[in-house]
């Protein structure tokens, strides 16, 4: 057998095991998510960035970048208390996409209600809370796994 048809041989198992049933690294991811939410209600910081990997980048839903563990639980630290003190967040898992045995790309729904105002530029409909899409970049890089990558907009329409 050449290369090439082993090295697709390997991709095509990787990604048949990866999709083809809730995998052990699946059912992490949606715990890793499962603990950011609940952290973002109890307003913790902290344990909100705890999966962040140490260079992780992070953009917010107003387009600013940042990077590092400690800049993503700083920024989080000072909107849970200013505007989003006492949020509650929902968060829903659209799809889990293994890229790699070792990287999923995670499509996330969020829904924020609570919020005492929001950023310049980032609207909420009249009824219900601020809604955002959110991909992470989660890899087993990090000791217990985590994201690399963190990428929220808010939803524009319905």
């Amino acid at each position: 057998m050449s290369l090439t048809l082993a090295l697709l041989a390997a991709a095509a198992s990787s990604a048949v095991q990866a999709g083809s049933s809730p995998s052990t690294d699946e059912a992490r991811i949606r715990q890793i998510i499962a603990e950011e939410e609940s952290a973002w209600n109890r307003g913790d910081a902290q344990a909100y960035a705890s999966h962040f990997e140490e260079e992780g980048g992070f953009t917010n839903v107003l387009g600013t970048v940042y990077y590092g563990r400690h800049a993503f639980e700083e920024r989080h630290a000072q909107i849970f208390a200013t505007v989003f003190k006492n949020t509650v967040l929902s968060m829903i898992v659209q799809k889990i996409r293994f890229i790699r045995p070792d990287v999923a790309l995670v499509d996330i729904d969020t829904e924020m209600r609570g919020f005492k105002a929001l950023p310049p530029g980032v609207h909420a409909p009249a009824v219900g809370g601020l809604r955002t899409r959110l991909l992470q970049v989660m890899s087993r890089r990090a000791a217990t796994g985590g994201f690399a990558a963190y990428h929220n907009i808010d939803v524009k329409g319905p």
